[in-house]
């Protein structure tokens, strides 16, 4: 039996919003902390440089601000279903191209400008309609258990694509498009933990059974897939501009959670045929949006021959 659980769409829009700004300010600070230690282009980050970026103060700071989002954004998970939260990151690309342009005195593209239009009216139409149909419901163990298998497969997969490389660098927008992807999964775990716990207040059920540990297996799921995100991101500072980074993050991370919040949380159950139209249009012209942003930066990054 489903329990639906009260949201506020408005209070979660908002403070995915002031994520959004956060995950700008960390990442621009962890680019020049990752290129004033690491090797560019080096694909990976050893054990020295790993402790070179700890004694960074800018690269410190950087993942302060990083981790800050992360806690603001689980905030906004707690107000409004996972369909509706995670899109707006893609609001950071604003932020983004705002800090850029302040930073080096120069002007927006036509095309970046372009780019970041087509994705903000592509997110604000799909947040919009989001918001109306979908619905925040307890998640049962059969759902849990389905996001933690195809977790596990992700992670084989990953580590089956490291390994057959024999040490070599994958593809530059590979990391990239890895840390998006297990940043997924920590949205989706940790909505998962924050309705399984407002779920328990709300039937007063503090039991430690078979539900609870699967809970805390979640949790596990979260550091896991957290510790990846926040390597690969790192290592795709190495190879990638921060543009590029943002850009990424912005369209995997919420291409993730909002598949699994439409196929394995139910979040979209009572939606009409219709609303399914929009979300895939929106999420398409968004994405094209991003990878348009993505290369009129790495255009501008590379070096004049």
């Amino acid at each position: 039996m489903t329990t639906t659980i009260a949201s506020f769409p408005v209070l979660g829009i908002a403070l995915a919003v002031l994520s959004a700004a956060l995950l700008t300010l960390g990442n621009h600070l962890q680019a020049k902390g990752v290129a004033a230690r690491a090797t560019k282009g080096s694909g990976a980050i050893g054990a020295s440089q790993a402790w070179a970026l700890v004694r960074e103060p800018v690269w410190l700071a950087g993942s302060a601000l990083f981790g800050a989002a992360i806690l603001v954004q689980l905030g906004a998970l707690a107000f409004a279903p996972l369909i509706v939260v995670q899109p707006v990151g893609v609001v950071a690309l604003v932020f983004s191209s705002l800090l850029t342009a302040w930073l080096t005195k120069t002007a927006p593209r036509l095309q970046e400008v372009a780019a970041i239009a087509v994705c903000v009216v592509a997110l604000g139409v799909f947040v919009t309609v989001a918001a109306r149909v979908s619905e925040q419901t307890t998640i049962t163990d059969a759902q849990l258990i389905t996001v933690l298998i195809v977790l596990l497969v992700v992670l084989g997969i990953t580590f089956a694509a490291f390994a057959l490389r024999k040490g070599q660098a994958l593809p530059a927008v590979a990391y990239v498009l890895l840390g998006g992807l297990y940043s997924g999964f920590v949205a989706t775990l940790g909505k998962t933990v924050i309705l399984r716990v407002q779920t328990a207040i709300h039937n007063r059920d503090y039991r430690i059974d078979d539900t609870n540990l699967l809970t805390i297996a979640c949790l596990v799921g979260i550091g896991v897939a957290g510790a990846l995100s926040i390597y690969l991101v790192q290592v795709a500072h190495t190879v990638n501009g921060p543009a590029v980074v943002v850009a990424g993050l912005t369209v995997v991370d919420p291409f993730v959670a909002v598949i699994l919040g439409i196929t394995v949380l139910n979040e979209a159950t009572g939606a009409p045929a219709w609303s399914f139209i929009v979300f895939a249009l929106t999420g398409a012209a968004a994405m094209w949006g991003v990878w348009s942003l993505a290369r009129t930066s790495a255009a501008q990054d590379a070096p004049k021959p």
